[in-house]
């Protein structure tokens, strides 16, 4: 994986599809909702890679490929990255909005 906006201190997260295909994302930002923390993640992708505009990382878009997840801790004490629901993601948008605003008026 080779982007130049990676330094040694990013986290980096491994999502896997239904079909077994593994996409890389940083973490950009968290998000925190409540009593739950959300992930704002950022696609990793190969410059080297060949890409197609079937291949699913994104390279047809021009957009940045930016997902949410939620933070879970599972059974073994570790963070896991799963899917947050309509409901968690319409709340995400809005703190993640409210904290650009505040932002702003910096």
């Amino acid at each position: 994986m080779a982007d130049d906006m990676m330094n040694e201190d990013d986290i980096v997260v491994v999502m896997t599809d239904e079909d077994g295909n593994e996409y890389y994302y940083r973490e950009e930002m968290i998000i925190p909702v409540e009593e739950e923390k959300y992930a704002l993640l950022v696609g990793i992708h190969d410059e080297d890679e060949e890409h197609t505009h079937t291949c699913g990382c994104g390279c047809e878009d021009d957009d940045e490929d930016v997902i949410i997840a939620k933070i879970v801790t599972n059974d073994d004490g570790e963070d896991e990255y799963v899917e947050p629901t309509d409901e968690e993601f319409e709340a995400v948008q809005q703190a993640y909005n409210a904290l650009v605003d505040e932002a702003e008026k910096d």
